[in-house]
């Protein structure tokens, strides 16, 4: 394939990167190639024995060999014989066994690379200790042993940058020089099993610039040492670990080069240090977040002009949000302090704040109205919700023009929603939810870009007539318990997207639409305690047969990077190769977004099911309305439901027997209907089944024997006179049992038990005779018919 090479002998760098499945590289392709000291062949295919032939080109001072689907040991034979060899990159491949010793007598190498392999072995045995030329030196993600005192490598000088997440940490007790010569400036580690800890050898670092230690189970004390040692550090990594007690800060110490702080998810408690700003006077992002501090948040807070990120959530602060805060924090972009104790108003009426775009207070204590200022800011998430806001939502929400997500649920909101918020043309979420907002919905509200829409648990009413109609992206619609009225749109079914329509408890009436089952993304369907008569649509069996849409609201998210914060200072050390091969392992400072949800009611509890579970989540719940007819078979198509809920409803004839094909159904509930019949014997092979329930039918036979339906009660099949077997005390074996009727045809089960419809009959004739008994007497007595009207008085007043 590349045998043309052999025209360019004197060529001295050859990239041939992201060519996989165009062809495979071979090393004798490349034998000519003697003055070649570059070879960049990442994400290509190359030869399975190319390590093994790589010899011939001695002149090599950098090999990138990453995501080339290489596998094995590492020969001996070839790459050792790179002597020259500088850089070397073998990331991401499935080599595994030890690190070739030989590797050692390579003593110009700079870079080595080799995260996300399989390599083993104790990294304090050579090659990896005697190589003293080492700058930069990432075992990420292996089976490496990790000796905690890292003493094998206290000569390496040089080296600057070492990475070993994801190793296994082992004890080290030998002695060794308390003076290590290495002073590192990147030394990350997270997710380190085994036992591991604060390593000694920091104690004696002085020129870190980047430390990452995160989810190490590290603790109990914060070591103030490596700050006071570290005066140069740009960023500290300590979150998901052991810390506890109060953080407690050099008191004199200055670091301005620090920009990421992160000491979340530990158990920190007391004041957030008030000298924060002063020992970090140019902090950039501070995470805090998932501890328990208290008391208030530092007023000092408004003295850090360069901060953008700041998560205090999760912790027991209480107070206000100081004023220099919002008037001194005017590079802020993210603040979020989401559940803690918060109270007062949110913002003051006067903010600087110009650059904010991620405003997250919800489960706080706020009070007051939401302040006009809010639509001041450049907004593109606003969650105030799980607060005490009252008043009406201000029509100067129509000025957030750039606002994506908003959150205004768990408050106690009223009036109506106003005509303005049809302007927010980029909203793609809005949850109103659990107010008292009352009135219509606006019938303007057609946003183009909406996916999910929350307005549950309010008091609005009326007809659903053109709101939602051009919403074509619409994926998730929540209008459970309100007052709407009217008929279900029939253009609902023209949402190509919709995947969870929630109408529970409203006075909808009318047909369930027949465009629903056009709706192929349809996952999640609740209609209960409506009014909603006619048939189960026969079609339903084909919805959300071939879902694509994304349910769980990942929406593009802010972040801190560690390798954005190291970046600039990389360039300045002018080792732009090790600064790309380190953003491979770069940590992330996740900052959350509006949770995406969707409540169900199913195996007979209200869940709420978020993020990525919603994708996996199916059911229909038409529960508690008037609908009639059979219950289609079609439905026995849906196999990946996970609730199917009919009862209470008019429904007759028998269960089907496609039923059996619903193997993941976890809830099934056809209680309070008119169903006759057998149990399908086929539904003991419903392994997933919890929650069964035919209460309260006209059901006949033996109930099926199995170990899933042996965990079902007798509340399961009650109200069914003719049902026998486990768990009812009729066990089907009394001669006297009342299932077995006297004039029962063992040769038929259609005439065999007795006919409902007959006992209704019977039982209306019977009644309008006595009715017509007791007119006839009222007639004729004015003493009865007195005594009578008496009775009727005390019945109405009484009920």
């Amino acid at each position: 394939m590349l045998q043309s090479l052999s025209t360019f002998s004197y060529l001295k760098h050859f990239y041939f990167q992201n060519n996989y499945g165009n062809g495979s590289v071979k090393s004798y392709e490349l034998r000519h190639l003697r003055w070649l000291e570059g070879l960049f062949l990442d994400n290509s295919n190359v030869d399975w024995n190319f390590l093994q032939s790589i010899g011939a080109l001695t002149s090599l001072k950098i090999l990138c060999l990453s995501r080339c689907r290489l596998n094995g040991t590492l020969p001996i034979q070839g790459l050792c014989e790179l002597k020259n060899l500088q850089e070397l990159d073998l990331s991401w491949n499935e080599h595994k066994g030890i690190f070739p010793s030989c590797v050692a007598n390579m003593t110009f190498l700079r870079v080595i690379e080799l995260s996300h392999n399989t390599f083993t072995g104790n990294i304090a045995s050579p090659p990896l200790s005697k190589l003293t030329s080492l700058e930069y030196l990432s075992l990420s993600s292996n089976n490496f042993q990790v000796p905690i005192s890292f003493k094998a490598f206290f000569n390496h000088s040089n080296l600057k940058f070492l990475f070993l997440e994801n190793n296994e940490v082992i004890d080290d007790t030998e002695s060794g020089n308390l003076f290590p010569n290495i002073q590192l400036e990147v030394f990350s580690m997270p997710n380190s099993r085994g036992r591991p800890s604060l390593p000694n050898f920091l104690y004696y670092q002085s020129n870190l610039r980047i430390l990452d230690l995160p989810n190490n189970n590290i603790g109990p004390n914060f070591s103030s040492w490596l700050l006071e040692n570290n005066t140069r550090l740009r960023g500290l990594f300590l979150r998901d670990n052991a810390f506890t007690g109060p953080l407690k800060l050099p008191p004199t110490s200055t670091i301005p080069n620090m920009e990421t702080f992160d000491v979340s998810n530990n158990k920190f408690n007391g004041h957030v240090p008030t000298n924060i700003t002063s020992i970090f006077p140019n902090l950039v992002a501070l995470n805090m977040s998932t501890n328990m501090f208290d008391g208030c948040l530092p007023s000092s807070f408004g003295d850090l002009k360069s901060i953008k990120y700041i998560d205090l959530s999760n912790n027991n602060l209480s107070g206000t949000i100081p004023q220099k805060l919002v008037m001194g924090c005017f590079s802020l972009k993210y603040l979020k302090l989401s559940d803690n104790k918060l109270q007062g108003q949110i913002f003051p009426e006067s903010i600087n704040l110009l650059d904010l775009e991620y405003l997250y207070l919800d489960n706080n204590e706020f009070s007051g109205t939401i302040p006009k200022s809010l639509s001041t800011i450049p907004l593109l998430v606003l969650d105030v919700s799980n607060n005490s806001l009252s008043g009406r939502i201000p029509t100067s929400v129509t000025n957030m023009t750039t606002i994506n997500q908003i959150s205004l649920s768990k408050n106690q909101l009223e009036g109506p929603i106003p005509e303005e918020i049809c302007n927010l043309g980029d909203l793609n979420l809005l949850d109103l939810s659990e107010n008292k907002l009352c009135g219509s919905v606006p019938s303007c509200f057609n946003l183009s870009y909406i996916r999910h829409i929350y307005l549950n648990n309010n008091q609005l009413e009326g007809e659903l007539t053109y709101a939602f109609y051009n919403s074509s992206y619409l994926v998730s619609l929540d209008l459970r318990w309100n007052k709407f009225t009217g008929s279900i749109p029939q253009w609902l079914g023209d949402q190509s997207s919709l995947s969870i329509i929630l109408l529970r408890g409203n006075h909808f009436e009318g047909t369930i639409p027949h465009q629903f089952c056009e709706m192929n993304e349809l996952s999640m369907i609740d209609l209960s305690f409506n009014f909603l008569s006619g048939q189960i649509p026969h079609c339903f069996g084909n919805m959300a047969r071939d879902r694509t849409v994304d349910k769980s609201g990942k929406f593009e998210e802010p972040f801190i990077s560690l390798n954005q914060t190291i970046k600039s200072y990389m360039e300045k050390v002018q080792l732009e190769r090790a600064y790309h091969l380190f953003s491979q392992d770069a940590r992330y400072l996740q900052l959350a977004d509006v949770p995406i949800r969707a409540t169900f009611i199913t195996k007979k509890n209200s869940y709420s099911y978020k993020g990525i579970i919603l994708n996996y989540m199916s059911g229909i719940d038409l529960s508690s309305n008037k609908l009639h007819g059979e219950i289609p078979d079609g439905l026995g198509n849906l196999s990946e439901i996970r609730a199917l809920n009919l009862s209470h409803n008019y429904l007759i004839g028998t269960i089907p027997e496609t039923f059996s094909n619903l193997s993941q159904i976890e809830s099934l509930d056809l209680s309070y209907n008119n169903l006759t019949g057998r149990i399908p014997a086929g539904l003991i092979k419903l392994n997933a089944l919890e929650v069964f329930s035919v209460a309260h039918n006209n059901l006949t036979g033996v109930i099926p024997e199995s170990n899933q339906f042996g965990t079902f009660d007798e509340g399961s099949y009650q109200g069914n006179p003719y049902l026998c077997g486990r768990p009812l005390r009729d066990d089907c074996t009394s001669t006297e049992s009342t299932h077995i009727l006297p004039f029962a045809d063992d040769e038929s089960e259609e005439h065999g038990f007795m006919d409902m419809e007959f006992f209704y009959i019977s039982f209306v004739v019977t009644y309008l005779i006595v009715v017509l008994c007791i007119a006839t007497v009222i007639s004729i007595n004015p003493h009865w018919r007195k005594v009578w009207f008496h009775f009727i008085e005390v019945y109405v007043i009484h009920f």
